[in-house]
Parts: structure tokens; sequence; C-alpha cells
């Protein structure tokens, strides 16, 4: 990654170093004096460090764990790489709040997996390492972090919350095909409520634009169909994305200023998992009657 994790351990005195395969992003990493390696993480990335003498007491993986294409080819590489006595730890999006709450806009061509804790849990076995912690994380919508140990290191005790949530898993049935074709009806009432409510709102004569750019709201317009009929703009505090056009739905993306130069009567919240921090900064859009809106789990108008 670029580094921002590790620069703190860094400043604590603790030995750091990272493995990023993409050179721009490494290249960030070594700017702020982050030691880092640029390769693909895996089984003989981690045999290299080890013949090495490198072993790592802390391995540290945030929203990773999605995006490997070689699953187990990446876990077996941290079974190497993990000192003895040494704990893992990795966050990724939960499946199970995916399902429950409709968030099919947080799906990625780039995510190869999505997780339920049972089956990381397997999957980790499989190399030797064990789970022996979990926490729930509000984290793009829903995340888990989860904490893995060699499987003989037994100093480290398995907590009460594993267990618990293996059971809630099960609860929800997960491991059923029923449970996923709920998850489909859900994925078409989204679509449904805010279909109706960009009708509703456009026949009486109001005016609707977006707030944010983000790649769960590309996946929530095209799936629905709407381009600038509907929404007449979204806007983003990124330069590097205004004047720019949202994929498919050509759908314009300005900055943040136009809202109150235009004074819409509805912004429809994009990265709905920020709405608290958005609707904070943009308050200011009360002062005319404006009201903001977002459509995951379903389509409401926020107070």
């Amino acid at each position: 990654n670029d580094g921002y994790l590790l620069q703190y351990f860094q400043q604590a005195g603790i030995p750091v170093l990272g493995v990023e395969p993409a050179a721009n992003v490494a290249a960030a990493a070594v700017e702020k004096g982050i030691p880092t390696r640029v390769q693909f993480f895996g089984e003989a990335t981690a045999r290299e460090m080890v013949a090495e003498g490198i072993r790592a007491d802390l391995l540290l993986g945030n929203n990773v764990l999605a995006h490997v294409p070689g699953l187990n080819d990446f876990v077996a590489g941290m079974k190497l790489l993990l000192a003895e006595g040494g704990v893992l730890t990795m966050e990724f999006p939960h499946l199970l709040r995916l399902m429950e709450e409709g968030q099919f806009d947080t799906i990625y061509h780039e995510h190869y997996s999505y997780f339920s804790f049972r089956t990381v849990r397997q999957v980790f076995a499989h190399h030797g390492l064990t789970l022996f912690d979990v926490e729930e994380l509000p984290t793009h919508g829903g995340s888990l972090r989860i904490f893995g140990r060699h499987e003989d290191d037994h100093a480290k005790a398995e907590t009460n919350r594993v267990d618990e949530l293996l059971e809630r898993e099960e609860a929800v049935g997960l491991a059923s095909t029923a449970a996923y074709d709920a998850f489909t009806e859900l994925t078409l009432e989204v679509k449904r409520g805010l279909l109706r409510f960009l009708l509703e709102a456009k026949s009486e004569g109001c005016s609707v634009v977006g707030y944010g750019a983000p790649a769960k709201g590309n996946t929530l317009l095209n799936y629905c169909g709407i381009r600038t009929d509907f929404l007449d703009y979204t806007v983003d505090r990124s330069p590097h994305k205004q004047g720019c056009f949202l994929p498919g739905t050509r759908i314009p993306i300005h900055g943040p200023e136009k809202i109150f130069e235009t004074r819409p009567d509805y912004v429809l919240i994009l990265p709905w998992n920020l709405k608290a921090e958005i609707m904070e900064q943009m308050a200011g859009i009360r002062e005319w009657g404006g009201r903001f809106v977002v459509a995951v789990p379903k389509t409401q108008v926020l107070p």
C-alpha cells in the first residue's frame, strides 16, 4: 500500500516493510520513508523474504483479501512469513452485511471474493492458521477484522466472538441458496424504490442531483438505468474527477460548490457509507429546503 498505516508503526520505532505490486503506489510509500518491495505477495515472495531472514511478528492487510485472485497462494505466503508467536490481521467487507442490507453496489469488478467468516476461517485453517478472534466494523457498510495465529500457537485462546459470529451466519442461512434468492429480491427492490422516488420527484417538478462519484454509485446508477433525465449532475471533492462524466450514464461531475449555485431540491448521496460526514459537510442545503436521500438499503429521504 502507500505506507499510510505503516508510517505510524515506524514513528513508534517498530521496523516495518511494505509489499505492494503497483509501482506508483509503492513510490508513495517510499516517499514517506517506508521500505517497500514492489511485488505481488504470495508463496514465492514469502519464500524470498524468509530466505533473506525476514519474518513478521505482525502481518497486516486492510481491504486487500477481496482483491486477491490466487487466494490459496496468498494465504500460504502468510503462513510462511508469520513468525512463531506472531499475529496476522486482515480487514475485508463482510458478506453477511452485504446480503442483509442489499449492498449490491459494493460488488466491484476488482473484487474476486466476498467472504463470510465461516469461509475465510476454513481457507486459513487449510493452511495451518487459526482465526482466534474477530471484530465487526462499520467500514464499507460492514466489515470484519480477523486475527490469526499458527495453529500450534496455543498461547492465544479463541474468543467467544468466533463461535457467536459463526452461529449468526448459520442462522441467516449463508450456506443455503435461499439466502441468495432473497438477496436477489432485495436488490430488485432497491432499484424499484429509487426509481419510484425519482419518478415522483420529477413529476412534481423537483430537481435531483448526486453527491459523489464512487464505484458503488456507478453500479447503482447503471443498474437502475438512471441518466441525466433523472439526475442532473453529481459532485465530487476530488479534482481528478471534476470535469469528467460517470461511465455508462454520462452524468457530468462538478465540484461541490455547484450544489450551492443550483440549489437542488434533493441530493442523492451515492457513497451512502459516508452519509453522516457528507450531511455535515453539506448542511447548508437546508437553507433553501434541500434534502438528502440514500438508496441503500432502501430509498430514504433523510431528516
